[in-house]
């Protein structure tokens, strides 16, 4: 049911295209048979004509049936789903769970951080895809805020991710369905990670499923006292 709702989400403009195609031609069917049976002058002719006038109807009732259907579904039952039915890689809730959420191999390679960090940002897109608060290199402590912005056409989600510097193993700290323009991207709390050099990514995706360049701040955890 999952990878219906999936599929109906990412696809239903396209949806919506093609019922309206095939509705076009079943309703000129079910007009055209509508005639034939007001035209029809012998028995077995109306016959004929009252049974292609039923599957005509029959046909256009399902594509209206449908229509209704998808619209239901994008318009109430998607937006009620949880966002990692729509997340490729599992949401790791870092906030609510302080301690253990990441595995014992994850918190091995973060507590061996590369110490030199660079202190550009890099793949951002100003005005659509960007953090702008922490800074690049900037060092950070406790539950932070990020800031920024996602604000792309046919926008479906964004994510936002953690990795030690120069690693390109990437752990999920939250996600989002809904644009941000220059606003609060969600909370990060750094005090389950060793105090280090990482890189911190947001990364969206279109309504389409396809991942745009992503954007990576380079940051500094430091510790509490």
């Amino acid at each position: 049911m999952t990878e219906l709702y999936k599929f109906l989400a990412s696809y239903e403009v396209l949806i919506y295209i093609l019922l309206a195609i095939f509705g076009m031609f079943a309703f000129r069917w079910l007009w055209r048979s509508w005639q034939e049976v007001q035209t029809a002058v012998y028995s077995l002719e109306r016959q004929f004509s009252s049974r292609r006038l039923g599957q005509s109807a029959a046909i256009s009732i399902l594509i209206v049936v449908l229509f209704c259907a998808e619209v239901f579904i994008a318009s109430f039952v998607i937006p009620g789903l949880p966002l990692d039915t729509f997340l490729g890689t599992p949401t790791l809730d870092l906030i609510s769970t302080p301690t253990g959420t990441l595995s014992v191999e994850m918190m091995t390679q973060f507590a061996n951080p590369i110490p030199k960090v660079a202190l550009n940002s890099t793949g951002c897109t100003p005005d659509q895809i960007e953090i702008t608060s922490p800074n690049p290199g900037e060092e950070i402590k406790g539950a932070i805020e990020l800031i920024g912005t996602v604000n792309i056409p046919n926008f479906g989600f964004y994510k936002y991710e953690v990795a030690s510097q120069g690693s390109n193993t990437w752990a999920t700290i939250s996600a989002g369905r809904a644009t941000v323009n220059e606003g609060s991207l969600g909370r990060w709390d750094t005090t389950t990670l060793t105090p280090g050099d990482y890189q911190l990514r947001l990364v969206v995706t279109d309504n389409q499923g396809q991942s745009l360049p992503v954007c990576i701040v380079p940051v500094r955890i430091i510790p509490l006292q």
